[in-house]
């Protein structure tokens, strides 16, 4: 091979050939696979057009081939009819056999040519009995990895360090779903979750109630009375907050990212003095010693988690659904703008089941100038609201449509199954009792 030096520049031209103009097309569609990678024989040529020509022949059926041979002529210039067009091009098409035909001729079939790649074959999406990827924030050992493994049964939970990069392991098609908590029946909303709602552009599909059953866990060996530190999730904590403070009172609390990772740093770093608020699986996950079982301060502990992929679902009456919305109220409508918001729903017997505010982030605050008084400032929101019905009915279609005549900005996050599970709180167990 003869080397190139910056010295002989004039041996570049003779090297480097100039590329083929591209084929002018109806659209502007960029092909995967090269030109030169895709052989056609018979004389058929390399380039788009003559490819997408012959596939189009291969896959059509021509009239051609049920004519006697006597009359297709043969030869370079057989004129073929396919969908409806001539081309003047010898196809040497594969004949089809027939009584008068020995099967001997048949030559051997045409391998199917590949595909243009595509963003499922980036990040194949699970083939029918294959296993789907499920992300969760947290380790192995968290509620959210439970609730992941109710609403899907059998998936591959891919445990996330942070909310928003399970949002991401969706939408880089990383992970099929993602399942995570939006609100707990003693720590209410779980308002992370609904901020990255709005930042991406998941669909809400489905959600699933957990019962929350927490433990005190601890090293093997170690006592309520020598713990210095318990640590958790923050809502964990403040679910635990009163018989944590009865168990040890002398224990400080230390809010961490998840309940199992909890469980997980003081294992690795044998901390015999630091207890973690985790579930019962946690401790058998990580060689832990249960202190006290049942610590939550209610029984009827539940988490909501909803249930979050690419593409929405296809709303149904068939069964109960539940819509969840996000709007922004128009300041210049007047007073009442929020109750005339809600009585959409109310005038078409609509229940609500939640409503949320949050801060508009691009809008905080709205000024609003009196000559006598001054200025006034207020605060915006956006609203996430959650009502029991499905979008395919006619009533919540109008309803949104009332809504919006009010609303700077209305979105849809999804129309989904309600989780119809039956539920029974568990037992109460008494802390105290456990020591």
């Amino acid at each position: 091979m003869q080397a190139i030096s910056p010295s002989t520049p004039s041996n570049l031209n003779s090297l480097i050939r100039p590329a083929p103009a591209p084929t002018r097309m109806g659209k502007a569609v960029r092909c995967a696979f090269r030109a030169d990678s895709v052989y056609f024989p018979n004389g058929v040529g390399h380039s788009r057009a003559d490819w997408q020509s012959s596939c189009a022949i291969l896959s059509s059926k021509v009239l051609s081939l049920e004519q006697p041979a006597e009359k297709s002529g043969g030869g370079a210039d057989h004129i073929a009819a396919v969908n409806g067009h001539r081309a003047a091009i010898d196809l040497n098409l594969v004949p089809i056999e027939t009584k008068d035909s020995p099967a001997s001729s048949v030559p051997a079939p045409v391998p199917q040519q590949p595909k243009p790649l595509s963003i499922s074959d980036l990040a194949p999406a699970p083939l029918h009995g294959s296993q789907l990827r499920v992300a969760y924030q947290g380790v192995p050992g968290a509620y959210s990895e439970a609730a992941a493994g109710k609403a899907y049964p059998n998936c591959e939970a891919i445990p996330c360090d942070q909310f928003e990069v399970a949002f991401q392991a969706v939408e880089l098609w990383i992970a099929d779903r993602a399942v995570l908590p939006v609100e707990n029946s003693l720590g209410g909303s779980i308002h992370r979750n609904y901020d990255l709602l709005l930042r991406h552009r998941l669909h809400i599909v489905g959600e699933v109630q957990m019962p929350v059953h927490h433990c005190l866990l601890a090293l093997p060996g170690s006592r309520l009375e020598c713990l210095s530190r318990v640590i958790s999730h923050p809502q964990a904590l403040s679910q635990c907050e009163h018989t944590i403070t009865q168990l040890a009172p002398q224990a400080t609390r230390e809010a961490v990212d998840d309940t199992a990772g909890a469980a997980e740093y003081i294992a690795t770093n044998r901390l015999r003095d630091t207890a973690a608020i985790a579930s019962a699986r946690a401790a058998e996950l990580y060689g832990m010693q249960v202190l006290a079982d049942g610590v939550q301060d209610d029984c009827g502990n539940v988490t909501r988690f909803l249930m979050l992929a690419r593409e929405p679902i296809i709303p149904r009456t068939d069964r109960p659904f539940k819509t969840s919305i996000v709007f922004a109220h128009n300041g210049g409508e007047g007073t009442g703008v929020l109750f005339k918001v809600l009585s959409a729903f109310a005038f078409r017997n609509i229940s609500l089941t939640k409503i949320e505010s949050r801060p508009h982030r691009n809008r905080p605050i709205r000024l609003v100038d009196d000559a006598d008084v001054g200025t006034a400032k207020h605060f915006e929101y956006m609203f996430y609201v959650d009502f029991e019905a499905s979008m395919a009915e006619v009533r919540a279609q109008n309803a949104l449509a009332e809504v919006q005549e009010y609303t700077s900005f209305l979105r849809v996050l999804g129309s989904y199954p309600m989780d119809m599970t039956p539920w029974s709180p568990p037992p109460t167990t008494s802390g105290g009792d456990s020591d």
